[in-house]
């Protein structure tokens, strides 16, 4: 076989291969073969070793061959390449007159020196595809220097300033911005995106400058805090006068200034009370569909009239009455948000079983009048969508016979029509996991509940968490007339309670028209299902009325406290289930789980309801 070889007999040289020869001599015969392009019996012979690789070699050749190519040394160079030998394949390459082959070759194999033997005086893309792909390969073994240089040799702005932005080299930003040409406005802006993330925001103006874009100028000045700057531009750009003055205010309010807030809306002719800055603010807020933004403002609305009601004593009824109304709107706000993205977006992030405990929350809140901007239509379809998907299929038909009488917009109306058909398929009854239990009576309420988010039997308000609007277990009391405040807190006990359990009874007493239940002796759980049943004798909501003895018997790591600002009296709420645990925030007094509260606070950096800062003191 052999001898066959030396003389280039490839065809006596398989037939008598085909007599029986070692795995070894197959792929010497199909190698010689292949070399000299008898691509028929290197096919044979490297089907008999079963080399797959050469096999599609031989056969994107023949492909080629087909459609008319007949230059032998490119084939030969493609084979060398193949083989390993890189240099006689560039020299192939380079007498078929294909040196971008080379070139190409040599640059997926990094040996850029050896590349640029085959650049010469050809294709300046050529040469600048070279030094774009020799800085890839650079960034990649991670030497960004080297790569910055190489990117800038060719021309590729942006790659270099990312790399250069990434590693905080404000010095060869700097250095790029000012040799960059005016026009070239996306590698400026980057720049200048760069400069403002790493807090030299002087370098940003400066490049905001050059491009001539004076919007993001106002915009970094007014994000930095400088208003002085941006109020001079302002003076020369009047068209920008909102872009100023309404952030400046806003930030003035969030800072409890609003006495400069008023001056603020003065020049850019607004409203000139502090109040009414917050109220515009909320406004805007509903009017573009911002309503995580409309709850936060009604939130921060509510706290000054507060305030207000503590330092004004003639508008304290006035102010505590807005209190109370603004906290409701915020709630309400807040919780419509989740509506609004699970209708107006095409993806949202939120589980079935929070949008249908919203929806449900919600439905239960607009028994009266629906404010500005929030959706029956919304709720309620969101409210069907979920309530069929969870097997609250009751329900559901009711929110679908609800709707059949509103004004439905255009895109739900065939989803509305199909869902109001199908439903009527499913049992008139629902699910009895999504029930919900009153942790006062142990009654089952029913979904749909007439009297709104409070208990059928008890009367007792329920407890929602501000991120999933499940009802907590948690029950709110009252404190006996003559205890303070400070003086219920101080008696609560750091331990778990040490009194005789067993030992337990209600009283229930009757004054001018007014109920009220206390718990005379301690128990446990208090509160809990060892609690006689409650049988009211009106419609009247009974509180629980707690003495000094039972605060004693309590641990305070049950309960939680609300502690408002005068003139408010705090609130005081026991956790039944004690190994669940709730969290409320010290700012806005909301309650969440736990493991949410933990997980919405590391994603926001900020409470998710009255978004102060984690690390903000009380």
């Amino acid at each position: 076989m052999y001898q066959y070889l030396e003389r280039k007999m490839f065809k006596e040289a398989y037939k008598i291969a085909c007599l029986g020869v070692t795995d070894t001599d197959w792929k010497e015969l199909a190698m010689e073969a292949l070399e000299g392009l008898e691509f028929e019996t290197a096919k044979k012979a490297f089907t008999r070793v079963r080399d797959l690789q050469y096999l599609e070699l031989i056969s994107s050749i023949e492909e080629r061959k087909k459609r008319g190519e007949n230059n032998n040394d490119l084939f030969l160079a493609d084979v060398y390449a193949y083989q390993g030998k890189f240099h006689e394949a560039a020299k192939l390459y380079k007498r078929s007159g294909h040196e971008n082959l080379a070139l190409d070759m040599y640059t997926d194999l990094r040996l850029f020196d050896y590349a640029k033997e085959f650049l010469g005086s050809g294709d300046p893309k050529d040469t600048k595809m070279l030094i774009t792909k020799h800085a890839d390969w650079a960034k990649n073994i991670n030497e960004p220097k080297a790569a910055v240089e190489m990117y800038l040799t060719a021309g590729e702005h942006m790659k270099a300033i990312e790399i250069s932005g990434d590693q905080g080299w404000v010095d060869v930003l700097i250095d790029i911005a000012r040799k960059l040409d005016k026009a070239e406005r996306e590698p400026l802006t980057k720049c200048a995106y760069y400069f403002k993330k790493l807090f030299n925001h002087g370098y940003a103006a400066e490049t905001y400058m050059k491009i001539g874009d004076l919007k993001a100028l106002i915009q970094l000045h007014v994000e930095t805090q400088q208003w002085d700057e941006a109020f001079a531009l302002c003076k020369k750009h009047p068209d920008f006068k909102d872009d100023v003055y309404v952030p400046y205010a806003q930030w003035l309010a969030e800072n409890d200034r609003f006495e400069e807030a008023q001056k603020a809306f003065h020049k850019a002719g607004r409203q000139t009370e502090a109040v009414k800055v917050l109220e515009q603010l909320t406004h805007n807020a509903v009017v573009e569909s911002r309503f995580n933004d409309a709850g936060y403002y009604y939130w921060m609305l509510s706290m000054q009239c507060l305030d207000i009601a503590h330092d004004n004593e003639e508008q304290k009824t006035e102010m505590l009455q807005k209190f109370h109304h603004f906290q409701h709107l915020a709630e309400l706000y807040h919780a419509y948000h989740f509506i609004h993205k699970c209708t107006e977006e095409p993806f949202n992030q939120y589980l079935p079983e929070t949008l249908f405990s919203v929806s449900r929350f919600l439905l239960h809140s607009l028994t009266k009048e629906t404010p500005l901007g929030i959706s029956k239509v919304n709720t309620l379809f969101a409210l069907a969508k979920q309530s069929k998907a969870l097997g609250a299929y009751k329900l559901a038909r009711h929110a679908y016979d609800k709707l059949q009488g509103l004004q439905i917009p255009a895109r739900f109306q065939k989803s509305i029509e199909l869902g109001s058909l199908t439903i009527r398929s499913k049992p008139f009854q629902d699910s009895e996991e999504l029930v919900p239990l009153c942790y006062r009576c142990s009654t089952h309420n029913p979904l749909l509940n007439n009297l709104g988010n409070v208990c059928i039997n008890c009367r007792q308000p329920f407890v929602f968490a501000a991120s999933s609007y499940d009802v907590l277990h948690l029950v709110e009391f009252y404190l006996e007339e003559g205890i303070t405040d400070e003086e219920a807190v101080a008696l609560i006990d750091l331990e778990v309670p040490r009194l005789n359990q067993r030992d337990h009874k209600w009283q229930e007493q009757m004054s001018d028209n007014h109920n009220t239940i206390q718990i005379l002796i301690y128990f446990k759980p208090l509160f809990g299902k060892n609690t006689p049943k409650i049988t009211q004798g009106g419609s009247e909501f009974v509180p629980v009325v707690v003495n000094r003895a039972i605060l004693r018997s309590m641990s305070r790591r049950d309960v939680l406290v609300k502690r408002w600002p005068k003139p408010l009296r705090w609130q005081y709420f026991r956790s039944l289930l004690p190994d669940n645990p709730i969290t409320m925030c010290p700012f806005c007094f909301q309650m969440f789980h736990s493991e949410d509260y933990e997980l919405l606070v590391l994603q926001h950096n900020c409470c998710p309801y009255c978004q102060r800062k984690a690390d903000e003191t009380c």
